[in-house]
């Protein structure tokens, strides 16, 4: 999830990173590992299937010294980028399944997500699809951190146009985490940090026949804006 030039290493804490400092990092890493469906909340029907590539850049305050303390003390980027393969499907009763995927170059750091829509009002000709959300994302490869996030978020969305439309959308949810130290050197004793964070959203989807275009920013910890080319039909 996280791009050069910090992660020519793998991530592994130091000597002197704190509880307070790992709680930190464990904050600003859920701006990052954080489930995004980057979609309105209508859904794409029976036949419908949306596969797509996106990249998130989140905000970091890289002047804190836990990130050095984190990352072999090595100086943090103004931005972290993740880049993702997402895919969306379909189902019976207004229901939509979701996966992503992130493997990070030059690193081991491998993430892991998915969710599950149920659209509950497609929507009308002047009022809004709305849509309930649960999602799981999961941190892989990082021999000292596990890292879950469960989260629950509600999605409304209004369509404009005929061929070319666009769609803006909006959410707000909570997201429950879980940032779980292990295989620590010796000398640093850290415990789990669980906590719970409010996301907000708002993006828009720009469709082009059956190309697609989706632009979002949200707020976790920090900012974040994601970008995603995709084919839906």
């Amino acid at each position: 999830i996280w791009a050069t030039p910090v992660m020519a290493a793998d991530i592994s804490f130091q000597s002197g990173m704190t509880q307070q400092m790992f709680q930190d990092f464990s904050k600003y890493a859920a701006s990052v590992l954080v489930y995004r469906a980057v979609e309105p909340a209508a859904p794409l029907g029976l036949t419908g299937i949306d596969p797509g590539i996106e990249v998130t850049a989140t905000s970091l305050d890289n002047g804190k010294d836990y990130w050095k303390k984190a990352f072999q003390n090595q100086e943090a980027p103004s931005y972290v980028y993740a880049p993702k393969l997402h895919i969306q499907k379909g189902l019976p009763f207004d229901i939509d399944v979701g996966l992503a995927y992130s493997e990070v170059p030059n690193t081991n750091i491998q993430y892991f997500g998915g969710e599950l829509k149920y659209a509950f009002y497609k929507g009308g000709l002047l009022s809004p699809a709305i849509a309930v959300r649960g999602s799981y994302s999961q941190l892989f490869g990082v021999d000292q951190l596990d890292f879950k996030s469960y989260g629950l978020e509600l999605t409304a969305s209004k369509g404009f146009g005929v061929g070319i439309k666009i769609i803006p959308y909006a959410s707000i949810g909570e997201n429950w985490f879980e940032s779980s130290p292990k295989n620590l050197p010796l000398g640093i004793n850290l415990g789990n940090e669980n906590f719970l964070m409010i996301r907000y959203a708002a993006g828009a989807q720009l469709q082009l026949t059956i190309f697609s275009i989706t632009a979002e920013a949200d707020y976790v910890q920090v900012p974040s804006y994601t970008l995603r080319g995709g084919i839906t039909w």
